[in-house]
């Protein structure tokens, strides 16, 4: 059944206000100006949740597999961001990036990056460390690195709301402070009243799971949110010109501590990547919700004892990072005279709104699209789903006009 269908001008109600579910009405409403589109927002503002709490770097996208859907969303989400942001007046800062190597046994996986971003048709160059220097004075790295020219950043905030500016030029309803508490084919039931659907678009991010299990669409899979914080420097505008990141480990869907310059010019540290006891856990000391932290610590010993991912490393690696001494200390290793004392304001913390399966006990490292004739859910939409989003938009809108 086609969103047309259950009415006559058709209908399609988008759940979560985010910039993955802006950008698909944007991209629905670019497509078919009659469509009756409606997205829905459990918050009295945008950008509450992760669109507005990410890093707001615009990656280029060489970290993942060339047969992947991140690979070529993320591509094709870089170009279209920037031009977006050119076309709305949001402020970029095409700083680019550098990857760094710690020591010799970072180089092959330098080298496999280099490889992926070829196959994925990302520019990007092989430098030395005098080409290193030359890009980024104060970076430093073991005989190679690598430069993404097309890595930029932006205000995530800022961008969220230029999008749902767009989406209501182009006659789009976005509601703030509507909840949702059920769903089934055909009507979407919320704080505010029953609301009929000729088709539903899942894109409500750490509840994503849960909305689309109305559908049985994710039995599969159970949310595992991970932690994310950043520190500020006060340290002049400037002082780094680049991002620098390290080169990551493959077993595991994070990126490791990097360091990021912010669109007027600061610099940041971080992430961490610890499992969050709750799905919204955005305090020092977090708040329990006793059903959500039941359900993360039944999901927790099944990655716990994942054969696909070096728990133990990974435990031992972030756990210390609620110290900021230590953040910035394993920052260090990426570039000279970096000062600790200079990180003092903490940044919002973020979550990752990360799927496990259930079975294998894998973190879900692509995102996942999946639906019927009456239901899409875009399922998964971690890092780098702000970059990605407006290609993510394009994808899901040919999925519903063509169901």
């Amino acid at each position: 059944m086609s969103p047309r269908s259950a009415s006559g001008s058709g209908d399609v109600v988008v759940v979560g206000g985010g910039i993955v579910g802006l950008a698909v009405a944007d991209a629905l409403l670019a497509r078919d100006p009659d469509l009756t589109v409606r997205v829905l927002e459990k918050e009295p503002r945008l950008a509450a949740h992760a669109s507005g709490r990410n890093s707001g770097v615009l990656h280029a996208g060489f970290y993942y597999s060339p047969d992947s859907l991140k690979a070529r969303l993320t591509r094709r989400g870089n170009v279209l961001l920037h031009a977006f942001c050119e076309e709305a007046g949001v402020a970029v800062r095409r700083c680019g990036k550098v990857v760094v190597a710690r020591s010799e046994d970072e180089l092959p996986a330098l080298a496999q990056l280099l490889r992926r971003g070829e196959a994925n048709g990302v520019p990007l160059e092989r430098v030395d460390e005098q080409g290193l220097r030359e890009l980024e004075p104060r970076a430093v790295t073991h005989r190679a690195a690598i430069w993404s020219p097309t890595t930029s950043v932006a205000d995530p905030a800022a961008v969220v709301e230029a999008l749902a500016a767009r989406v209501r030029a182009r006659g789009g309803d976005v509601r703030l402070g509507v909840a949702v508490v059920g769903a089934a084919p055909g009507l979407v039931r919320t704080t505010t009243g029953t609301i009929a659907a000729g088709h539903v678009v899942n894109t409500a991010g750490l509840y994503a799971d849960r909305l689309a299990s109305w559908f049985g669409q994710c039995d599969d899979y159970v949310m595992l949110p991970f932690k994310g914080l950043y520190w500020y420097a006060d340290l002049p505008p400037g002082w780094l010109t680049r991002h620098v990141y390290p080169v990551p480990d493959p077993r595991n869907p994070f990126l490791g501590v990097h360091l990021t310059v912010t669109v007027d010019g600061r610099v940041k540290v971080g992430p961490t990547a610890i499992p969050a006891l709750r799905r919204e856990d955005y305090g020092r000391v977090p708040g329990l919700a006793r059903h959500e932290s039941g359900e993360i610590a039944r999901a927790l010993p099944r990655f716990l004892r994942s054969p696909h991912h070096d728990v133990p490393a990974l435990l031992r690696s972030e756990v210390p990072k609620y110290s900021r001494r230590w953040l910035v200390h394993r920052a260090c290793a990426l570039v000279d005279d970096l000062p600790e004392r200079a990180f003092r304001v903490r940044g919002r913390p973020g979550v990752r709104a990360q799927l496990l399966h259930r079975e294998s006990g894998r973190l879900e490292m692509d995102f996942v699209v999946r639906g019927d004739d009456r239901s899409t859910h875009v399922l998964n939409a971690v890092s780098p789903g702000w970059t990605s989003a407006l290609a993510v938009g394009e994808h899901v809108a040919s999925v519903v006009l063509a169901s």
